[in-house]
């Protein structure tokens, strides 16, 4: 086992017997899906957001891959994608840095400290420096509407049902064709 897949392994299982929550996806310690909640006296506490994860080969050397996977209002997220602008995570990563201190650290300083002079999500960025009540309000609803525990526990049973219908689909449709090709 080679250095960065050792450091992989300790980082993730650090990350589980920590408080988050951690969903690995197909069973490897590549991708998987952490719970967030919003940091405390912030506009976005009480919200709970799924953080998907991914982490290249060459991890810790190089930045993980880090998006929301449920909504929020936020100069720095992409609304569509859920991409994080983060000069730590993307621009001055550092093998020094590990998982515990993007969910300890630095997403919680993001959503405290929102820069909109570099946005992702212009509307947010706008709205933020032109009128802070409203857009104050609208994170809170954003929040309210897509950031409960009951959202992401949600999608991840939507995506699971799809993964079934989509399984379901295809060996129907191979059954058909195993049929359709018995007939002479």
């Amino acid at each position: 086992m080679s250095s960065p897949s050792k450091r992989r392994e300790m980082d993730v299982m650090k990350l589980m017997m920590s408080d988050y929550k951690v969903e690995t996806i197909n069973d490897g310690l590549n991708e998987f899906n952490v719970e967030f909640h919003g940091p405390k006296e912030s506009l976005y506490e009480g919200g709970v957001w799924k953080i998907r994860v991914e982490l290249p080969d060459a991890y810790p050397y190089k930045s993980p891959s880090i998006g929301f996977m449920n909504k929020i209002f936020h100069p720095n997220v992409d609304e569509m994608s859920g991409s994080v602008c983060l000069d730590v995570i993307n621009q001055s990563w550092s093998p020094m840095f590990d998982l515990l201190n993007i969910f300890e650290v630095f997403l919680p300083q993001l959503l405290l400290y929102p820069n909109p002079s570099d946005p992702l999500n212009g509307d947010a960025a706008s709205l933020m420096m032109k009128d802070r009540k409203q857009y104050d309000q609208k994170v809170k609803e954003y929040c309210d509407r897509y950031a409960k525990k009951e959202h992401i526990t949600k999608s991840t049973a939507d995506e699971e049902s799809d993964e079934d219908d989509i399984t379901e689909d295809e060996s129907e449709s191979s059954d058909d064709e195993i049929a359709g090709h018995a007939d002479p």
